[in-house]
């Protein structure tokens, strides 16, 4: 059996949640490749707002299943990254500069409102480049498509003659759910005023679908207009149905908060005479204060604040992780998600090939891991930077000496990386925070016997033997700890100034005995 047999076997049991998601597409093409030639995938991005974290979150996730389906099939895929920038903008995001010019263009389609930030043609065009530039960063391999020039080009106008078509059966389709108020006014196709440019909410009429005609009051005049080729968009749900049908769309996911819009879409694309697309629905990202995350408040991180503070595999390690769970995105969280990268890299080169395909890095790289490894945590990273205050890089890499046996950038580039990671993060988000306290009695004399223990050791001691020290002295009676944790609280706040540190054994080999002897002799002043 090859590898490759070996491989595909293994994924088509797979429980891991890409290989789910791609047999569900084995399934709608059993035969092999649609008449298209390829399998269709697109992430969808309203333009109204700056990308966010989950604007990237689903075109990774669409990527990892689409790998997934490269591991079970050789049909060809395609991935569109689709700006719905024809849309009108309704409300001016808090997060973007001349709020008051925006303003005077509410209602008109983004690619004709001018950027607020001066630098392109449209505000559309501005915020479609910040999302190319960052899905490019990370190498993504997809094509942009952009709703105006498909509009305008014509390349939807088949599709909307279906729509027009299908008028009544849409209409039954959307008006129930819909309050009474709206009813009256909802129409699925939104005429784009030759008047005032806006994208009009009115009642419309179909006139000659073939022709594409319709008619409608704009500003107290009735006025026949062609919808095609740019003369008016579609109502979102609408529009989403017609983009899968005209672009023949097999697979897009979205979030949770999306799911009637899935619901009611896919009743309208079975109505215009298509199989709407395969997708599940994923929780959303929530920011500190447990609420959604949204690109027109600007809450939560942002891509750039996350590549500051941590490498952009613990990202898409944090994305790929229980994905139906919803899941709060802040500072705080990423300490740990670099460390658990790094758990999770450093298993696999030894698992079966059934967990390698469950584990997260496996989709991460697409079952082709860099080389590299890591000798110290990031934690550690962050704790000895913590005591070391204001330090440079190269006095990092000098107290890794103590504990890394050739360390240098040249051999450790991963980890010289995360120093830059840790320095920032440091600089911006502990140092506030660090405070040591003064020693009671009993965690003093704790403290002087561990002072006494390090010093009778070699200056070369393992970790381990440090660590079985810090033990022995946590649970010796004699010094009153009620238990362990009690002892490492202890010493994390007086040596550390943190309520929660690292293993003891390691953070003291790493920063080196006298130093730590150092650590210990400034809390015992304050006792």
């Amino acid at each position: 059996m090859t590898d490759i047999t070996a491989l595909r076997d293994a994924a088509l049991a797979s429980k891991a949640w890409p290989y789910e998601e791609a047999r569900k597409l084995l399934k709608r093409y059993p035969n092999g490749a649609p008449g298209k030639g390829h399998v269709l995938f697109e992430t969808g991005y309203g333009p109204s707002g700056l990308p966010h974290i989950g604007t990237f979150n689903e075109v990774l996730r669409t990527t990892m299943v689409r790998q997934a389906f490269h591991a079970l099939s050789d049909i060809p895929t395609r991935l569109i990254a689709f700006s719905d920038d024809m849309d009108g903008l309704r409300k001016v995001p808090d997060n973007v500069p001349n709020k008051e010019m925006l303003t005077e263009h509410l209602g008109k389609p983004l690619t004709e409102i001018p950027d607020p930030f001066g630098k392109f043609e449209s505000f559309a065009h501005h915020n479609n480049a910040m999302l190319r530039d960052f899905l490019d960063r990370f190498g993504f391999d997809y094509e942009f498509m952009s709703s105006t020039v498909q509009y305008r080009s014509g390349a939807f106008d088949e599709a909307l003659k279906g729509v027009l078509r299908h008028y009544q059966a849409i209409m039954d389709i959307m008006l129930p759910t819909l309050r009474k108020e709206r009813q009256a006014t909802y129409s699925p196709v939104l005429p784009i005023s030759h008047k005032s440019g806006i994208v009009l909410q009115v009642p419309v009429e179909v006139i000659d679908a073939e022709a594409g005609t319709v008619r409608f009051v704009d500003e107290g005049e009735t006025v026949e207009q062609s919808i095609l080729s740019g003369g008016a968009k579609l109502q979102w749900k609408v529009d989403w149905a017609m983009r899968w049908v005209a672009l023949g769309v097999d697979y897009e996911m979205a979030g949770k908060d999306l799911i009637d819009s899935v619901t009611q879409s896919s009743k309208i694309c079975r109505a215009l005479g298509a199989r709407p697309p395969e997708g599940f629905n994923y929780e959303m990202f929530l920011d500190e204060k447990g609420e959604k995350i949204s690109k027109s408040k600007g809450n939560g991180l942002s891509l750039e604040q996350w590549l500051t503070y941590g490498p952009q595999e613990s990202l898409a390690f944090y994305a790929y992780r229980e994905p139906k769970k919803a899941k709060q995105l802040h500072m705080g969280v990423i300490p740990r998600v670099v460390d658990e990268y790094w758990q999770f890299r450093g298993n696999y080169p030894n698992q079966p090939i059934e967990q390698k395909l469950g584990n997260p890095v496996h989709h991460i790289h697409d079952g082709k891991l860099p080389e590299g490894s890591l000798p110290v945590t990031f934690g550690l990273l962050l704790n000895l930077v913590g005591v070391m205050g204001d330090a440079s890089r190269d006095q990092v890499w000098s107290y890794l000496g103590n504990y890394v046996a050739d360390a240098s950038p040249e051999t450790y580039p991963d980890l010289d990386r995360l120093i830059g990671h840790a320095l920032a993060y440091h600089r911006d988000f502990v140092a506030p925070t660090l405070k040591r306290r003064a020693p009671e009695a009993y965690e003093a004399a704790a403290l002087r016997q561990l002072d006494a223990e390090l010093a009778a050791l070699p200056a070369d001691a393992s970790a381990e033997d440090i660590q079985n020290i810090v033990y022995a002295i946590g649970k010796d009676e004699a010094f009153g700890f009620a238990e362990l944790r009690d002892w490492f609280k202890a010493l994390y706040q007086t040596l550390l100034g943190a309520d929660q540190g690292p293993r003891m054994g390691s953070f003291i080999a790493l920063y080196g005995i006298e130093n730590s002897r150092k650590l210990i002799a400034e809390a015992l002043v304050l006792a």
